[in-house]
């Protein structure tokens, strides 16, 4: 009797490693840029980026992963600084409410692995929550501490809004265009956010279309800012105005 028992449990048990198992789907990406921005500030001195990601998301809407890329704005701005990588880890839970509500939030830590000579170094923790409607969705991330090598920065924040609109939800034959546009405020916070020409706070936007091909997503964007000086390095506006092309694949 005890036997059966037993082997009940273990059935039960291993029936239901396989039920989680199967609620599992894991995701991979890669891409290549011809200027990594991120908020309209180039990461890479107006540089190529290689970049790739893997994502694990479960069918309750918990999800976690990691996202990597080349760098250079670390080692550019300080000569004591040597940092060329980006890696980013993440978890959430996202869901939907019927067809057209969205909402997401959760945990983002940048990661900038090296070497800082007693620099604060640029690793920042962020907390963050979205909601969407249709093709428009609201971002809101907080930063919880130093933010981006820029000390006591607790508060910092950034808004933005993002609109995506494949060419198929308009009633168009589908030919994988889609058009975007986006609009963000980075507004830093602390004793040490700057004012007037190296005020560190700024807004951006950008436009873009993509094109998917088997697969390949394609995409041109323009961007700008009104980032001020502070964001000058080595004689490059970092967050001048720039046309970026890239090529993307998930799997």
């Amino acid at each position: 009797m005890l036997k059966k028992k037993l082997l009940v449990v273990a059935l039960a048990a291993s029936f239901a490693a396989s039920a989680a198992a199967e609620d599992l789907t894991f995701s991979s990406n890669v891409a290549i840029t011809s200027d990594y921005l991120f908020r309209g500030i180039s990461q890479t001195g107006t540089n190529p980026a290689l970049q790739g990601g893997f994502d694990a998301a479960h069918a309750s809407g918990l999800y976690a992963g990691v996202w990597g890329s080349n760098i250079s704005w670390l080692s550019d701005a300080g000569v004591a600084t040597r940092a060329s990588v980006e890696l980013d880890t993440y978890v959430g839970f996202r869901g939907s409410y019927g067809e057209d509500f969205t909402y997401d939030a959760g945990y983002l830590r940048y990661n900038y692995p090296g070497s800082y000579g007693g620099a604060t170094k640029a690793d920042t923790d962020e907390l963050y929550g979205a909601v969407g409607y249709k093709w428009v969705t609201a971002k809101y991330s907080y930063s919880l501490g130093d933010t981006f090598g820029v000390n006591d920065a607790s508060g910092t924040d950034y808004l933005e809004l993002n609109a995506s609109l494949p060419l198929a939800d308009l009633g168009i034959t589908d030919t994988g265009i889609t058009f975007s546009a986006h609009l963000g405020r980075q507004e830093y916070s602390g004793a040490n956010k700057g004012a007037g020409a190296t005020n560190l706070s700024y807004t951006d936007y950008k436009l873009a279309v993509s094109k998917d091909f088997g697969g390949y997503l394609f995409a041109l964007a323009y961007s700008d800012t009104n980032a001020s000086t502070a964001y000058t390095v080595l004689g490059k506006d970092l967050g001048q105005s720039t046309a970026v092309v890239s090529m993307s694949r998930s799997f």
